[in-house]
């Protein structure tokens, strides 16, 4: 069973704000990250009583974490909801964790697999990686090796070291995709790139079990896909790569 990790960090997400709006909403961001968190409650509160999911959002995050509000989860979880049926992607991503974690809401890994789906499909990477999880060990959905590896696939090509570990293992066991040390070598130096210590370890073993004019090619392969990810022009090849 691969590892689990969640990530719940804000992602930023364009929206059609009014001017206003916009400075207030930056306005609070500034002030929670000097834990000027009574500014930040007021400025989030304005913006979410005017309907708007940034605000609402983040306002939410407040909430579950307990900064400047007595924490609540629940009020959280009804929070992020606001902002999901506005189609706010980060809440989506947000809710879809309380839900699988059962924090402020009961346990439902199905409407965490609909949550995380549709951030994922907004291009949430964290989103992506975690459906890969759920795929791989059948959380929530059937297990689906194939749609673990896709979505892998698409957060790695984010840069998304998680999944490029993990895509890593998939190809050393064969997992919707055919076996390839070869490819387990690439992605576990791509991962190990940014800084993945597990990766690292693993392309080590890997090295050992290839022959050197493979693992030539195989670097020169990794150096290449991990320039095109850094550059925005890496898009993925399905199960091949």
């Amino acid at each position: 069973m691969l590892r689990k990790t969640l990530y719940t960090a804000s992602l930023c997400v364009a929206f059609a704000l009014s001017a206003p709006a916009q400075a207030g909403l930056e306005e609070g961001i500034a002030a929670a990250n000097v834990g000027d968190f009574e500014r930040a409650v007021s400025e989030f509160q304005y913006l979410a009583d005017k309907g708007f999911a940034p605000g609402i959002y983040e306002l939410a995050q407040l909430y579950e974490g307990g900064f400047g509000v007595p924490k609540n989860q629940h009020k959280a979880a009804e929070l992020y909801q606001q902002a999901v049926d506005q189609q706010y992607p980060d809440a989506m991503f947000s809710l879809a964790v309380m839900y699988q974690e059962g924090r402020g809401v009961k346990v439902d890994l199905q409407r965490a697999v609909e949550l995380f789906t549709s951030a994922a499909e907004k291009g949430i990477a964290a989103a992506q990686y975690n459906l890969g999880v759920m795929y791989t060990n059948g959380e929530g959905v059937l297990k689906d090796y194939n749609a673990a590896v896709d979505w892998y696939q698409k957060a790695a090509a984010q840069n998304y070291t998680l999944a490029q570990f993990n895509l890593a293992l998939m190809y050393y066991d064969g997992l919707g995709v055919q076996k390839s040390l070869e490819k387990s070598y690439i992605w576990n130096t791509i991962a190990e790139y940014n800084g993945n210590d597990n990766a690292s370890t693993s392309r080590k073993l890997d090295e050992r079990k290839l022959q050197p004019e493979v693992i030539e090619r195989a670097k020169k392969t990794a150096d290449d896909i991990y320039q095109r990810i850094l550059a925005g022009r890496y898009v993925g090849e399905g199960r091949r790569l």
